[in-house]
């Protein structure tokens, strides 16, 4: 029983069951308690009445003998009860199954705790077999005969019918409740079936797409029919979502590991054969410092990667900057020291240099370090990109709760169809871009994820010979 068709059958199936029978148990009681106080308040009714009756017979001055014994079988026939009439000591005088006589004549009741009971008590009423005079069981309901002018106690009247009738009716009852119960079970129980598995139906499906998607197959999805009920259809939609996720997260592991081999391969294979040329004599010791100078750059190349890939997996570490790291600085100082250190690169490219910073400070909240990591790369990037005499332009302006800063470079534009790849792990332009393509593509990629961690946005437009990257930070309050 580990499905959730055969677990959801079972407890159905229990639940049902449990309640058919608390159901029917109850509405038995009730039923029974219903015909027995119906049975015993007419048999009190009778009784009460044949003793009214019966006083005046055994004083003997207003009924004779033969008018009781018509009323006494009258009122038998018409209540459907027998009685008998005792007298005081308990001996049985009529009985109205053989008024004129029957084998119950003669019969003494010597109980005396029983007639101290009906001779204390207004109404008795007993149920079970009455000794001596029925053999089955029966309700009975016995009332004292006293004299209306003194109170003497003249004898007593028991009225009874059998209990057969009433357990009948039950009887009755039970049979049509139980085939009932049985009818409403049985259409449940097909019912539950039916539903069940036709809910348990996507289940089954969305387990056999995750074990496709498990073996390997990342194009493995859910499906999500239209009759299905809304929590497997969200089920099957937070599958779907991971394993897209899933699919894109293993695409880009792929593609990091081609990347990262692609770009180690040629400085590799650089450095490995200069080395072996000098090794081999190849290359003479007077051309020797020359190509040790070039193996030089490639390893710096090479640290320069190590060292920017270990920053993004620093990074990707940490979804948001801890407020530690955070201080509040002038964005505007930051950007012009960042503009000083590349004072070198500007002048041996001839490059005019466009400055637009207000006169005040401009505050943020952020790190500072990197944020001016940020600045540095996209100045990198823009001195790198900027045709030799170009215009370089950096500009810090605040707003009512953001402060935008932008870096932006005169040159080619970048293709329209590759703007949304710019921030991309590895991507790089084609070469008609510059000839100068000495990064890794991996620039972009950690500013856009500093900003992010800050819950900033960063944007790049790039038309009529102008490229632009803006980013935005928070106002420090």
């Amino acid at each position: 029983m580990k499905t959730t068709f055969s677990r959801t059958f079972v407890t159905l199936a229990v639940i049902l069951m449990a309640a058919a029978v608390l159901v029917g148990v109850s509405f038995q009681l009730l039923v029974r308690n219903y015909f027995t106080r119906k049975t015993v308040d007419g048999l009190k009714a009778d009784s009460y009445a044949i003793a009214q009756v019966a006083e005046a017979y055994f004083r003997d001055d207003t009924l004779s003998g033969r008018d009781f014994l018509i009323i006494l079988s009258v009122v038998a026939e018409i209540s459907d009860a027998d009685t008998v009439i005792c007298d005081r000591e308990g001996q049985l005088q009529l009985c109205s199954h053989a008024p004129l006589g029957c084998e119950h004549q003669g019969m003494t009741i010597s109980d005396r705790s029983v007639l101290r009971r009906i001779f204390s008590e207004e109404h008795v009423v007993s149920s079970g077999i009455i000794q001596g005079l029925y053999e089955e069981e029966r309700y009975a309901v016995s009332t004292a005969i006293r004299d209306a002018r003194t109170g003497e106690e003249l004898g007593f009247v028991i009225v009874s019918t059998p209990m057969d009738e009433t357990m009948g009716v039950l009887q009755q009852l039970t049979d049509s409740y139980t085939s009932v119960s049985i009818l409403v079970v049985l259409i449940a129980v097909v019912a539950t079936t039916v539903y069940v598995r036709k809910s348990s139906g996507p289940l089954r499906d969305m387990a056999r797409t995750a074990g496709a998607f498990g073996h390997g197959n990342l194009q493995a999805r859910a499906q999500m029919p239209q009759g299905a009920p809304e929590e497997i259809r969200e089920l099957a939609l937070a599958f779907n979502n991971m394993a897209q996720s899933l699919e894109q997260s293993e695409n880009q592991r792929k593609e990091f590991v081609a990347n990262v081999s692609h770009e180690l391969k040629t400085p590799m294979t650089t450095i490995g054969g200069y080395v072996d040329g000098m090794l081999d004599g190849t290359i003479p010791p007077a051309q020797q410092p020359k190509y040790l100078g070039i193996v030089s750059d490639e390893i710096k190349r090479l640290s320069r990667l190590v060292r920017s890939m270990l920053d993004i997996s620093r990074l990707q570490e940490q979804d948001t900057i801890p407020e530690e790291k955070k201080t509040v600085f002038d964005m505007s100082e930051c950007a012009g020291q960042v503009l000083i250190t590349f004072e070198q690169k500007i002048l041996d490219k001839g490059l005019e240099v466009e400055v637009d910073m207000p006169d005040f400070p401009v505050m943020t909240y952020a790190c500072r370090d990197y944020i001016t990591q940020v600045v540095y790369n996209l100045v990198d990037n823009a001195v790198k990109f900027c045709p030799q005499g170009g215009t370089l332009r950096l500009r810090v302006k605040p707003g009512a709760k953001k402060i935008y800063v932008s870096v932006a470079n005169d040159g080619d534009p970048i293709p329209p169809e590759q703007l949304p790849l710019v921030f991309d792990r590895f991507h790089k332009l084609d070469k008609s871009r510059s000839l100068n393509r000495d990064g890794w593509g991996l620039g972009l990629y950690i500013v856009k994820t500093l900003v992010c961690s800050h819950g900033e946005d960063i944007s790049v437009t790039s038309s009529e010979g102008k490229t632009e990257f803006t980013f935005t930070l928070p106002v420090a309050n």
